[in-house]
């Protein structure tokens, strides 16, 4: 049964891995330790369209997040509609896998991180980074400083007060990546 699942691992060209110690490195000074997820506190239903870019390379994707009080679900698909990235998060930790065409530098457990950072709670995100950062947050923006220098930039542009629908332009200062995010809630 093993060598079945093996095999079936490797035909479908995805790599199925779960996140040990629950923390991801933001830059080479900050790590985030992940919150319980169902610190959101709230149910979500949302369709993104995701624009990242690194240095000269852009990569844009589909992605569909849901969660509830029992699981944190995130599906990332390619322009071909092709499965590129899923993470499950439950209460028994954080799986993901990733397909083989994913670019090296678009890994799973930062997106997750990313996640984390523009649509928790200030009080989750805050305890998350620890005291090696500092959250500081504005009227539709949010920041993250370490030794007094902006490491990570988001703005919004939320339908409404929801910060899930709208738009969010975020920096990653320290690593030179950016995300444009186009998000749609369910009703």
């Amino acid at each position: 049964m093993k060598k079945l699942l093996f095999i079936l691992l490797i035909l479908t060209g995805c790599a199925t891995q779960a996140l040990v110690n629950q923390t991801v490195p933001l830059t080479p000074e900050l790590t985030l330790t992940m919150p319980k997820f169902d610190e959101l506190k709230r149910d979500v239903k949302v369709s993104q369209l995701v624009t990242a870019h690194y240095k000269d390379q852009v990569f844009t994707f589909e992605g569909h997040v849901s969660a509830n009080k029992d699981r944190f679900l995130m599906i990332g698909l390619d322009g071909l509609g092709r499965r590129a990235i899923s993470i499950t998060w439950t209460k028994t930790g954080i799986k993901y896998d990733s397909a083989s065409f994913v670019p090296a530098q678009l890994k799973p457990e930062n997106i997750l991180a990313d996640i984390v950072i523009l649509y928790w709670p200030e009080s989750s995100v805050r305890k998350a980074i620890g005291v090696n950062g500092k959250l500081v947050t504005g009227k539709n923006k949010r920041s993250i400083y370490v030794n007094n220098k902006e490491i990570i930039h988001a703005e919004y542009q939320p339908i409404g007060t929801d910060l899930w629908s709208g738009e969010v332009h975020y920096k990653n200062l320290q690593w030179n990546y950016s995300l444009d995010i186009q998000s749609v809630a369910a009703q």
